[in-house]
């Protein structure tokens, strides 16, 4: 699947460019789409770069928290659900423990953490693959939840929104929170309805249960906040639990009477090695996407929707923010360069500005994380990993309009 989207990608940006080459006159078309190509290869590259520090980082804080037994005991409290979603992942996996440290670090928005323990989740449920170049059951289960990961904490678009001078930038807030659980619910329903997995018994609606009434408690008390109060909350929330993070993986591998500091180089040299894995990989997609957008394909999708909703009379005032919609499967960049667009030309406050907010954070940069997480562990075939993941999407999205309308107060 991936194969063909990624072909699909280049021949379809080739056709538009000819169009607008040889019918419409725009000879520079060409151009601009080799300097953004040459560009996305170098900018995957500068990308690899960046994030080698924060895998060294964090990959060696975990192999602390791994050796001091704290990942274990995180899984435990997951290890029944595990056993039914992932039945071919033995539940005493060190796997469990770095996906249950992913998850957490999703839902509270720490980035900077979720990719690495991810990295690595990927790398330890590899040693249960069977077929090395074939994604795994477990493995899919596991990108299409990152990948529609809830965020409890959007941090970076409140901020954005109030650098942007929005008088309330967290009322998107609550939309964000429902919007993506959506596409979280929405991703897991696919994976296992493919699967075939016997989840409607009461270990699984039992979690979900919990999740739901986690994402509820949260609408309820950040809605009854002022403004100023869930911006601030939200912002010190998140870099206070970063330290947090550091500060009990080092407290417990110290009572455990680790050698902190070997342990960490350990782990550290092993975020060095991924790094460097991933960046074919990268390279592969980024320029993929660029001769996507630079082509004008993305502006043809939005033209077309356009003319659709039009057509069977339905309101269109979400269509300005569709391009960070198309835009936030292929790239995290580019979806937010498309939500800071939206806000200077509609005006941080007006509806296709709150709508683009909202997507922004109702899904993830899905074939940013496909290609990265299964680059890491050299998977070629994805299976059905990205029609699931790409379905979330969607729902993720719809969700998005949705909410928006309801919660929107122009």
């Amino acid at each position: 699947m991936l194969n063909i989207l990624w072909t699909s990608f280049f021949l379809i940006s080739f056709i538009a460019a000819a169009v607008q080459s040889f019918w419409v006159g725009n000879s520079g078309i060409w151009s601009e789409i080799s300097n953004q190509l040459f560009a996305a290869a170098t900018n995957a590259f500068q990308l690899s770069l960046n994030l080698t520090g924060m895998l060294c980082l964090w990959l060696g804080l975990l192999k602390i928290a791994e050796k001091s037994g704290l990942t274990e005991l995180l899984a435990k409290a997951l290890r029944p659900l595990f056993k039914v979603i992932m039945p071919e992942v033995p539940t005493d996996s060190p796997a469990i423990g770095s996906i249950v440290m992913n998850m957490a670090a999703n839902i509270l928005g720490l980035d900077n953490a979720a990719t690495p323990m991810g990295l690595k989740a990927m790398e330890q449920l590899q040693t249960h693959n069977k077929k090395n170049d074939t994604a795994s059951n477990a493995e899919i289960m596991f990108i299409v939840i990152n990948a529609s990961a809830i965020t409890v904490l959007p941090i970076s678009i409140l901020m954005y929104r109030h650098l942007q001078g929005s008088a309330n930038p967290s009322a998107v807030f609550v939309p964000i929170l429902l919007a993506t659980s959506c596409s979280t619910v929405a991703g897991f329903l696919a994976v296992a309805f493919t699967q075939k997995l016997k989840i409607f018994n009461r270990t699984v609606l039992a979690y979900l249960v919990g999740l739901m009434a986690l994402v509820g408690g949260m609408c309820a008390y950040f809605y009854h906040l002022s403004p100023e109060a869930r911006l601030q909350y939200s912002e010190t929330c998140g870099n206070a639990l970063i330290l947090f993070f550091i500060f009990l993986f080092l407290l417990i591998g110290f009572i455990k009477k680790l050698n902190l500091y070997e342990t960490f180089i350990e782990g550290a040299k092993e975020g060095f090695q991924i790094a460097v894995q991933i960046i074919p990989y990268l390279v592969a997609m980024l320029t993929a996407i660029a001769v996507l957008r630079y082509s004008g394909v993305l502006n043809g999708i939005v033209w077309c929707f356009s003319q659709f909703f039009e057509f069977i009379g339905v309101d269109t005032g979400f269509i300005p923010a569709l391009p960070t919609a198309l835009m936030k499967p292929l790239s995290g960049n580019g979806a937010r360069a498309m939500m800071l667009e939206t806000m200077q030309n509609y005006g941080a406050d007006s509806f296709p500005a709150f709508v683009s907010s909202v997507m922004q954070g109702s899904t993830e940069t899905t074939l940013y994380v496909i290609a990265l997480y299964f680059g890491a562990v050299k998977i070629a075939k994805t299976r059905h990993a990205v029609p699931c993941a790409l379905f979330a999407d969607f729902v993720g999205i719809t969700a998005a309009i949705v909410f928006s309308y309801l919660f929107y107060e122009g």
